[in-house]
């Protein structure tokens, strides 16, 4: 099959999931005050960190245009796209309006387009799934359905580590970030069923959060010698390690670690921890 996996730079891999599937990815701009980044493989990620420590303002994020995606889609007969949740962002749009603009240009290309529900761990198990799909020499129509299923049951865990960006943009009132910095408090955040973010557990204290988390993803999951986990860390590699340990019990049947690019370390901050199974 001629095929072309593209996805937003939310989605975040590494060496080893590079060499198993090429995926295109399409970057985000971030703009913290009057500094722009560009999240790609150039990105001065430690730069951009300290950048948003430093601000006291909301982080702003640009999605890729329609133009953007039109151009990775290239002329790949069959072309696969994963975007971050639409709840969370205008990319959705953009990449179908640049399917929209593909597929009338020539009538013989195929392009779907997966809204992960998700960022970050979501995106890349959802591009893992395509590129099963293609592996075992599926349809396209049997890769759209299967992934589509896959999707609606992958369950996606974050803790941020510093709460500051998510009250900056005003994902956590600045009261209850005040309470909860003051008590030490770390909240446990999911996606709901249709991509939004949403709370699940208020934790005092950084290790008691992390361990009660590993307990979570046990209790909200199944059959897990058939599942892939992907845990990735922003600049927190021994938080992840760490709970690859703790996950040992389930016997999962992957674990894949990757560290947070551009976009997913602005949603999740310095410190913080995404999973997804």
């Amino acid at each position: 099959m001629d095929y072309k996996i593209v996805a937003d730079s939310s989605c975040d891999t590494n060496e080893q999931l590079d060499k198993f599937m090429e995926i295109h990815k399409v970057p985000f701009k971030i703009d913290i005050d009057e500094r722009s980044f560009i999240d790609n493989e150039e990105l001065d990620l430690e730069d951009m960190v300290k950048t948003m420590k430093e601000s006291p303002n909301p982080i702003k994020s640009s999605c890729p245009s329609p133009g953007d995606f039109k151009e990775a889609y290239g002329d790949a007969e069959n072309v696969f796209v994963v975007t971050i949740s639409k709840e969370l962002s205008g990319t959705y749009n953009s990449a179908a309006l640049a399917k929209d603009m593909a597929m009338e240009e020539n009538e013989n290309q195929f392009v779907h387009v997966f809204n992960s529900k998700a960022a970050s761990t979501g995106e890349t198990l959802t591009a893992m799934k395509i590129q099963e799909c293609v592996n075992k020499g599926m349809t396209k129509d049997e890769i759209v359905e299967t992934v589509e299923n896959y999707i609606k049951d992958t369950k996606t865990f974050f803790i941020s580590e510093d709460l500051s960006n998510l009250i900056k943009n005003g994902r956590i009132s600045k009261t209850q970030g005040l309470i909860a910095n003051v008590l030490n408090i770390k909240p446990i955040m999911r996606r709901d069923e249709e991509g939004n973010i949403e709370p699940v557990e208020k934790i005092r204290g950084s290790k008691k959060a992390f361990k009660r988390l590993a307990e979570v993803i046990g209790e909200n999951g199944s059959n897990f010698e058939e599942t892939v986990i992907a845990i990735s860390h922003a600049n927190a590699l021994d938080k992840a390690m760490e709970l690859k340990k703790d996950l040992e019990k389930y016997n999962f049947k992957e674990v894949v670690i990757v560290e947070t690019k551009g976009l997913s370390t602005a949603y999740v901050n310095d410190g913080g921890i995404i999973v997804s199974f």
